[in-house]
């Protein structure tokens, strides 16, 4: 199955395991719940994007932008956020185990609302 991938796009529940989207724009766009296990969002713009619920497992979220972006109950588990953009992002009870948070920009008290 196909999906539109594009700033404002519908990706609830959306399976996009393994995919490359280095680069993509999906700013504002519904990823709530979307399966993105292993996926490449490298350089991706994610800003204002709703990722609640979404599986992150593994994925390359370096160098992308995540401000704003709703991240509560994902799973960024072993995910690589290196120098990714989380400035107001909302992380509650977000699982973060093992993840690359190296020259990211977020705060203590963001990393206080995650799961533990």
């Amino acid at each position: 199955m196909g999906y539109w991938i594009g700033p404002g796009a519908n990706l609830t529940s959306a399976n996009l395991t393994d995919a490359n989207l280095s680069g993509a724009n999906l700013s504002g766009s519904n990823l709530s719940k979307a399966f993105l296990r292993t996926a490449n969002l490298c350089k991706a713009n994610l800003s204002k994007a709703n990722l609640t619920g979404a599986i992150l497992y593994q994925a390359n979220l370096s160098a992308a932008n995540l401000s704003g972006a709703n991240l509560s109950y994902a799973d960024l588990s072993y995910a690589n956020l290196l120098g990714a953009d989380l400035t107001g992002a909302k992380l509650n009870s977000a699982n973060l185990r093992g993840a690359n948070l190296t020259g990211a920009k977020l705060t203590p008290q963001q990393l206080m609302e995650t799961r533990r």
